[in-house]
């Protein structure tokens, strides 16, 4: 069974180094790395709000240790993020990736709200640019422009070794600039059974 990146990049798929195909492959699987994640002491209301609803996380700091484990039920790939801080605090960062149709993928970070993404291959790195921000409501699904929420996502993944990638999520607003960064690096070795 193809996964959601794989049905979202077609043919390019096979230009992604072993280390991003690792983690992206279909079934259960586990990453484990460290990220930094920072954004301007502005944000912090904004966030916290936002973190009652599932997005994002509302703490900063460096090399904090995370693991993902993503899993695949039906038509939905699952992500599970643990990030442990040094002082012991454990967020838990979840949400679930369904097929855009046309080479796109959106993230819901509950049943209702989620961010429409389009990946695209560039040499041998992976990029995504942020489509928009959705809201589903039943069958309907309502367009929030990017301008109107955070701003513009981009994410770059870069493969290190065969195992090991590095990952740059950013969201930028046309006027308030850089609100949030988090990246890392990570090891896409370890994998359970589908």
């Amino acid at each position: 069974m193809k996964s959601l990146m794989q049905q979202a990049l077609g043919t390019d798929w096979e230009k992604l180094p072993p280390a991003l195909q690792a983690h992206y492959r279909s079934g259960n699987t586990t990453d484990t790395g460290h990220m930094d994640i920072d954004y301007p002491w502005l944000m912090q209301p904004l966030l916290s709000v936002l973190r009652v609803f599932g997005a994002l996380v509302h703490r900063s700091g460096k090399q904090v240790h995370t693991v993902v484990k993503k899993s695949v039920v039906d038509d939905r790939q699952y992500w599970r993020r643990s990030i442990t801080y040094p002082d012991g605090k454990v967020i838990c960062f979840n949400s679930f990736w369904v097929s855009a149709g046309q080479g796109q993928v959106i993230e819901f970070v509950n049943p209702v709200l989620g961010l429409q993404m389009a990946p695209y291959v560039t040499g041998s790195e992976l990029h995504y640019r942020g489509v928009r921000f959705v809201a589903k409501l039943g069958s309907l699904l309502l367009p929030i422009p990017e301008w109107l929420v955070l701003g513009h996502t981009t994410i770059v993944e870069v493969a290190i070794d065969e195992t090991h990638f590095a990952m740059d999520f950013r969201l930028t607003h046309p006027l308030l600039g850089e609100v949030f960064r988090y990246a890392g690096r990570f090891e896409a070795a370890s994998s359970e059974s589908s």
